[in-house]
């Protein structure tokens, strides 16, 4: 088999990696597993100066790194910029961080002294998508590296040159050897790699059905796992909403990343007062997107990754509007070269339709009216999905009430639903369990042991 480098702006196979034997596949994991000792009991101050330096080679090769997202997965040069900012801040966060969030913590018990400590638990196996090539993998490398685990990542295939790009990042910021490496290898051999005596616990980005083979391959081999699955975030505006604010970041969060975000908002659910003037809001603000080459600074949506995918986001398209969805803009492919798939919105939308059930992973709006407040936490939590949401009105109170209803990982009141280092991200329900980012993210994979002194 092998690693497809593909454009999907316009086809082209730009690089082909072959896959690795399962021989050597073995071997990296066992590198791995040896360099793990030595780098748990470096000092922190040693891994705070290697993730410094981290960050600083992600800012000074932002530019190619970007471009290198352009190419092979379509992602709007500007976004990817960002994105590689993104990367250099968790890296500097965990720097600055991470000693502080593993300190011991005292406990008065009958002992002399008592206190758990955060011991780092060994070699971490990634899982990650295409999407955010560079930021999901720095979201799990940075606090498990500032914890003294050593990391092996297998990425997305449609994406070999960003994963091998990250493996250099981290050898050019003076990484020991082995402590992280990017395995050149399919899905075929994630199973293998699990069961490998090295590999302590097994973190996953991606789809439900991904999630639900990773954690049983794992829970055979009694192995822990944090998911981070798909999402179908509601976006609920009130009557009392700033229509014009909240138009402006529907569409933005809607297509941002071309529409492939986990945490984009994808149900857009309206109360009857605001419905119609939301909706003509909404439409201009996603009419205007500047769909087109992503490596042009202009071009707000890209591509789709992948050919398989925009078929797949069109034939949901297409099942919906067969049951009664109705389209108001977009809603076919573009003609020409590359898999481009235009800014959409439908309504009319409603239980049994793929719009209503389902994730759609590109940029496609579901838009759906609601009679009241009541109404709307209803058919927002009708999803079997729990990873973002948000809440549209001037009642802080009220947002604040709302939140506390929603069933999901994370709520932003009038705001765009994101990751942040400080923060805590992770979802319910099909959209997985266990947390990243902030104190709670690098406290996922270490051993919490309890001490007790007499």
């Amino acid at each position: 088999m092998a690693l497809d480098s593909i454009n999907p702006g316009n086809g082209e196979l730009m690089a082909q990696f072959e896959e690795w034997t399962p021989e050597r596949t073995r071997e990296v994991v066992a590198a791995a597993g040896r360099a793990w000792p030595g780098w748990a009991h470096t000092s922190f101050a040693r891994r705070s100066a290697v993730l410094t330096e981290t960050a600083r080679v992600l800012r000074d090769e932002k530019e190619k790194l970007a471009r290198i997202m352009a190419l092979e997965m379509g992602k709007p040069i500007r976004e990817g910029r960002a994105e590689i900012e993104k990367c250099a801040l968790v890296c500097a966060y965990y720097a600055a961080n991470g000693e502080r969030f593993l300190m011991p913590e005292e406990v008065p018990t009958d002992g002399s002294r008592s206190f758990v400590a955060f011991r780092a638990l060994g070699t971490i196996l990634a899982v990650m998508p295409w999407n955010f090539p560079f930021w999901q993998v720095f979201r799990f490398a940075a606090p498990a590296l500032m914890a003294g685990n050593c990391g092996v990542l297998k990425h997305s295939s449609n994406v070999p040159q960003c994963a091998m790009a990250i493996e250099g990042i981290f050898h050019r910021a003076g990484l020991p050897e082995n402590v992280f490496r990017t395995l050149m290898i399919g899905s075929g051999q994630v199973d293998a790699v699990i069961e490998n005596r090295h590999v302590m616990a097994v973190t996953l980005t991606g789809s439900d059905a991904a999630g639900r083979k990773v954690a049983a391959k794992a829970g055979q081999m009694l192995k822990k796992t944090v998911l981070e699955l798909g999402g179908s975030d509601p976006f609920i505006v009130l009557a009392d909403a700033d229509l014009d604010e909240a138009a402006r970041v529907a569409a933005l969060s809607r297509c941002l990343n071309s529409g492939q975000s986990c945490i984009a908002a994808k149900r857009f659910i309206l109360v009857d007062e605001v419905f119609e003037p939301f909706l003509e809001r909404f439409k201009n603000e996603m009419a205007v997107l500047v769909v087109g080459d992503p490596l042009r600074e202009e071009t707000q949506v890209g591509p789709q990754a992948r050919w398989d995918l925009m078929e797949a986001l069109h034939l949901q398209v297409k099942k919906s509007v067969e049951k009664g969805a109705r389209v108001i803009l977009g809603g076919a492919p573009s003609s020409g070269p590359g898999c481009f798939y235009p800014p959409t919105i439908l309504t009319e939308v409603a239980p049994g339709m793929p719009a209503w059930d389902e994730e759609l992973f590109g940029p496609v709006a579901s838009v759906i009216r609601v009679k009241d407040e009541t109404e709307a936490l209803r058919v927002a939590n009708d999803s079997p999905f729990g990873l973002g949401g948000s809440v549209w009105t001037r009642q802080l109170a009220k947002g604040e009430e709302m939140a506390a209803a929603l069933r999901v990982g994370a709520v932003f009141v009038n705001g765009l639903v994101k990751s942040d280092p400080r923060l805590p991200f992770g979802g319910v329900g099909i959209s997985g369990y266990g947390r990243e980012l902030s104190h709670y993210g690098i406290r996922e994979f270490v051993n919490i042991q309890t001490v007790w002194i007499k």
